[in-house]
């Protein structure tokens, strides 16, 4: 599909506004945080840094994708993003006392590793400098909001000490929650790319399917211009973890050996409830997550199609690991129980879904995104995204 002729800019006003409004949402019933996300004016007034597209592929970007997008002659520069989960000992702000997590326990921490040169050229000029010149780790400003932690402060990853530099708005940094350059990133374990930024030469042409026919066959691809998504990152159709996070808090675990994640007792009991809704029975699902499935299945209910779902076909809401039980992934969103299993037998990943459209519709008025639309189709996955 071609782009209209001018390709605004990454952080222009449309991605700008769309990311500030999403990260922004109301939680029904829960007070907002001192400081909450706000929209800064600032921020999508004046001429955008650059032209930029997304392109991302599931898992990780193929090996020599990022070269034969780099080499096209329509494209001027490129940066790739690794990003992975590192695991958070302690951390103090320069003035404040040091924090750390439970004992034998660690908070997961979603990191960007940047190229300082490349990703520069991706973000407004006024904040080029703090790129260039990073030498520890910039914070989103959720999580430093989230754990009071500004300039001169630290985050102990994996056992390493990173100081604090600086705190971004979490749309210049693609809403990872630290960001470190390549060196240290690799030490953290930090190096899968995830995702690519383009800036085009000009903003002729349909740079869109020269990138789409750069990746090696059989691999698919997902390419964003602005204001086609919230956030230009890799998995952009559902919550950052950062996002997950302030909404639905966050917790210490240690990661298990086989994919899974053991969460601690304290945020568990806190958030993760047993409850009886109509067809499916009994399900585990975190606490503010139990009304909008309810919801969904009375819905169904109601108008006799209470038979599309098959509650002996149930996979399950609640079950902390990581996305397809690789630790080099991110943490699925059943990790904090927000994201749900149903009719499994009917969408198996990677397979045209089965699964009738009006459990879908069900689902998504209830705020749900349906995987069945991923990149990889997931048809039997559900994953909140909004409140209704």
């Amino acid at each position: 599909m071609k782009r209209a002729a001018a390709i605004v800019a990454a952080f222009a006003a449309g991605v700008v506004v769309g990311a500030a409004l999403l990260l922004s949402l109301p939680v029904p019933g829960v007070p907002d945080a001192p400081g909450g996300a706000s929209l800064r004016r600032d921020a999508v007034v004046g001429e955008a840094p650059v032209s930029t597209l997304l392109a991302w592929t599931p898992g990780r970007l193929p090996d020599g994708y990022a070269r034969a997008v780099r080499e096209l002659r329509a494209v001027r520069s490129v940066t790739v993003v690794r990003s992975g989960v590192a695991w958070m000992d302690r951390w103090r702000d320069q003035a404040g006392p040091p924090r750390a997590s439970a004992p034998t326990y660690r908070v997961p921490v979603e990191v960007a590793s940047i190229d300082r040169r490349s990703y520069a050229a991706f973000v407004p000029p006024a904040d080029r400098g703090i790129v260039t010149g990073l030498r520890g780790a910039i914070l989103g400003r959720t999580f430093a909001r989230m754990h009071d932690v500004g300039p001169g402060g630290t985050v102990v990853l994996g056992g390493r000490r990173v100081e604090v530099e600086s705190v971004v708005d979490d749309e210049l940094v693609g809403a990872h929650e630290v960001v470190v350059p390549v060196r240290i990133g690799s030490r953290l374990g930090i190096d899968r790319p995830r995702y690519m930024l383009i800036a085009p030469r000009t903003t002729a042409g349909n740079l869109e399917g020269k990138v789409r026919g750069a990746v090696p066959p059989g691999v698919r691809v997902r390419v964003r211009a602005p204001g086609e998504t919230p956030v230009f990152r890799h998995g952009d159709a559902v919550l950052a973890q950062s996002r997950v996070k302030e909404v639905f808090g966050e917790f210490a675990g240690r990661p298990r050996p086989d994919g899974t994640v053991a969460v601690h007792p304290s945020w568990v009991g806190a958030n993760i409830r047993t409850a009886r809704v109509p067809v499916l029975g009994e399900i585990r699902c975190h606490r503010l997550v139990i009304p909008l499935v309810r919801a969904a299945l009375e819905d169904l209910v109601g108008r006799n199609l209470g038979h599309l779902v098959d509650p002996a076909d149930y996979g399950g809401c609640y079950y902390p690991r990581f996305i397809g039980q690789d630790p080099g992934t991110g943490l699925s969103r059943h990790s904090w129980g927000i994201a749900i299993d149903i009719n499994i037998s009917q969408g198996l990943t990677g397979r045209q879904p089965t699964i009738d459209r009006r459990v879908v519709e069900a689902f998504e008025a209830q705020g749900f995104k349906w995987g069945g639309e991923f990149l990889i189709p997931d048809g039997t996955h559900f994953e909140f995204v909004r409140f209704p």
